[in-house]
């Protein structure tokens, strides 16, 4: 049966306001989209990204196909808890690890933030979830599908890669756009936020500008920690590739890659795909290091496609497909 577009019931989604959870040992800030007796489904964002990034009108249309959405700042971002140690990353460590392979010294890795989302699971008596994960958070979610696969339904790896050493790594010119300084003011900031996603997204996105300054805005006010991106590059860089381990992942896997992305090679895509076995590749035309808000429409579907095609779908989730259909 053809899934509906329930694009139309996105405005009447229920919405769980922001709270803090206590899971593995620290707090995380998350909220929700939809009928909490529905089908889980956890974001996790990217590198320096706070939950807000997967936008509100994004999560509320997955969630009205019958989700329980829930996305969350992870360690180190937002209001989520913030870590201690590791210094600021040098260009010098990053030349050691790219042409001599020297690991970089992290105080976490991947695998910790992997049990963060275990642990926020565990805290709203969730057994297992839909993991929709998105650059970082791709990495985050290919972790916990490799050292939990109990815990995930599906998996959905968006604009993210293996970290397999061989695969073309971002040039100096992207390097040294993620180890700027903070910007020192409001209006820096906000400069700078408007700078970075006019790389990201590669091109012109009218609807995307247009809103750069409201999500600048939100960002700020939530709250900056400049050492925890740090720490959270600390955290990919340290952990190695994962290439070898995809094989072992079970959950049905969906991969998801823009063709002009300038930041993880559109190779790291291709890479994950054909490391997790019976995984489907979707690669978008014009879609760089983000999720334009033109190209929701063909993420959104390919996502809830994918879930839907799970074996097992809950009564509940499949149900609302069914009245959406009527």
């Amino acid at each position: 049966m053809a899934r509906p577009s329930a694009h139309s019931l996105a405005s009447t989604v229920a919405y769980q306001p922001p709270r803090l959870v206590s899971a593995n040992g620290i707090e995380l800030c998350y909220d929700s989209f939809g009928d909490s007796r529905a089908e889980p489904m956890v974001m996790i964002m990217g590198l320096g990204a706070q939950m807000i990034h997967w936008d509100d009108e994004f999560c509320r249309d997955i969630a009205a196909n019958g989700f329980r959405v829930i996305r969350f700042d992870n360690r180190d971002i937002g209001l989520s808890s913030k870590m201690a140690g590791g210094k600021p990353l040098t260009i010098f460590e990053l030349a050691k690890l790219r042409y001599f392979g020297r690991p970089v010294a992290a105080p976490y890795k991947l695998s910790d933030m992997a049990a963060d989302v275990v642990g926020l699971l565990d805290a709203l008596g969730i057994e297992a979830a839909h993991v929709v994960g998105a650059s970082m958070g791709g990495m985050i979610a290919q972790e916990l599908a490799i050292e939990h696969p109990q815990r995930v339904r599906s998996l959905v790896s968006i604009m993210s890669t293996t970290g397999h050493p061989r695969l073309p790594q971002p040039g100096r010119a992207v390097a040294v756009q993620l180890l700027q300084k903070q910007p020192a003011s409001y209006d820096e900031f906000v400069a700078r936020f408007k700078q970075t996603w006019l790389f990201l997204r590669v091109g012109s996105f009218p609807e995307d500008e247009a809103r750069d300054l409201d999500r600048a805005h939100r960002t700020y006010t939530r709250g900056l920690e400049p050492d925890g991106v740090s720490r959270q590059l600390r955290a990919i860089l340290a952990s190695g590739s994962r290439k070898e381990r995809l094989a072992s992942v079970t959950a049905p896997t969906l991969v998801i890659h823009g063709k002009v992305d300038p930041l993880v090679h559109p190779a790291g895509g291709r890479d994950t795909a054909a490391s997790i076995p019976g995984a489907k590749l979707l690669m978008i035309d014009g879609m760089g290091h983000a999720l334009p808000i033109s190209m929701w429409r063909e993420v959104i579907d390919a996502i809830v496609d994918h879930a839907y095609g799970v074996t097992g779908f809950s009564q509940i989730a499949d149900g609302a497909r069914r009245s959406a259909a009527r």
